[in-house]
Formats: C-alpha cells, sequence, structure tokens
C-alpha cells in the first residue's frame, strides 16, 4: 500500500471514533476511497495506551469492503471490547491506533509438536487454534510479548478456554496468516 492509503487507513480508524464523541455521522464518499480500501478484506484494529492494550476488535475472515471493516472495528475496539470500560475523550488523546489487514488464514499442516514449534519460531504468524468447540486467535503483534512458542501456544489454549498445555497433544486444528500493519500514533 502507498502512503496516501496508509494514511486514508488510519484517518478512517482514528475519525470514527473521534465521530462517535462528537454525535455526528461518518460520512465516507466511497468513490473517492482508492480500490484496496474497496476490497473485501478482513482487519483488526487495536487500541493501546502507554503500552497497555485499551482494546483490539476485529474479523478474521473478510465480511465487507476494508473501509467498512476498519470502521466498525475501530469503534468495537474503543466502545464494545468487553475486557474494558468503553472509551472516553480523555483517552482517545493518548491512545495509539493500529490497523493490521489479515492475509487469509489457511490450515497449518504438522507431524509432530516439535515441527508446529519450528514453524512458528521460524515464521511468527498470526495464529488460530480451535478444537471441539474452542477457539481463539493471536495477532502476529502478540509475538512481541510472548517470544517463546511454547508461552505463546500455552496462552492462546487458555485465550481459547483450554487447558494451557492442550497443544501439546498435538490434536490442536492450527491455522496461520499474515498480516500488514499500520500505526497511528
Amino acid at each position: 500500500m502507498n502512503t496516501k492509503e496508509i494514511k486514508i487507513i488510519l484517518n478512517l480508524a482514528s475519525d470514527s471514533i473521534r465521530s462517535k464523541f462528537e454525535g455526528k455521522e461518518l460520512k465516507i464518499d466511497e468513490s473517492k476511497l482508492p480500490d484496496i480500501l474497496k476490497e473485501e478484506r478482513a482487519c483488526f484494529v487495536t487500541l493501546t495506551i502507554e503500552g497497555e492494550l485499551r482494546g483490539c476488535i476485529g474479523h478474521l475472515l473478510p465480511t465487507q469492503p476494508l473501509y467498512l471493516d476498519i470502521i466498525e472495528n475501530a469503534r468495537g475496539a474503543a466502545f464494545r471490547d468487553s475486557r474494558f470500560n468503553p472509551l472516553s475523550e480523555a483517552e482517545f488523546e493518548k491512545i495509539k491506533i493500529e490497523v493490521s489487514v489479515l492475509d487469509i488464514p489457511h490450515h497449518l499442516e504438522y507431524k509432530s509438536v516439535a515441527e508446529l514449534i519450528k514453524f512458528l519460531q521460524e515464521n511468527k504468524p498470526g495464529v488460530i487454534i480451535k478444537k471441539g468447540g474452542y477457539s481463539a486467535t493471536f495477532l502476529p503483534a502478540v509475538w512481541e510479548e510472548l517470544t517463546q512458542p511454547e508461552d505463546f501456544l500455552s496462552h492462546l489454549c487458555t485465550k481459547a478456554g483450554l487447558h494451557e498445555g492442550e497443544w501439546k497433544g498435538g490434536e490442536l486444528e492450527v491455522e496461520v496468516y499474515g498480516v500488514v500493519k499500520f500505526i497511528k500514533l
């Protein structure tokens, strides 16, 4: 993506939150948007304040044009992430906004836990785990905190509601994906 497209992406996220505070409808002239923002793409919007998570909402699969996904997920991260109270205007002035545009996740075939660990260590992708009715994902940015694949998988299992060592059995369904991340400070 070029500089203009990146600026539009970050402004969409920021403006969608700001417009909610102002009680105004965010008006978008789709005809003026670059084609890439009209493509069906999935994204996550992550909000942090001084390095601490403040909200993160997104989709793993495309459901709508990217620009609409950015708007929906920015507002979701700010006002509907159940782990946090809705963002205040004072906090809005302090947030860092990250927009992660996802590739389509694909199934990862692995023959052993050692093979899974090796792949994750070398590639550090976004990861989705599934077992039974349980599932969870971590964006690639989580590798900055959980640098060891064993820790990454243990925390991801816990997030999914599974026992933290569930990954050691080699029976998890694993999907991986890449992202392109844009940050507005």
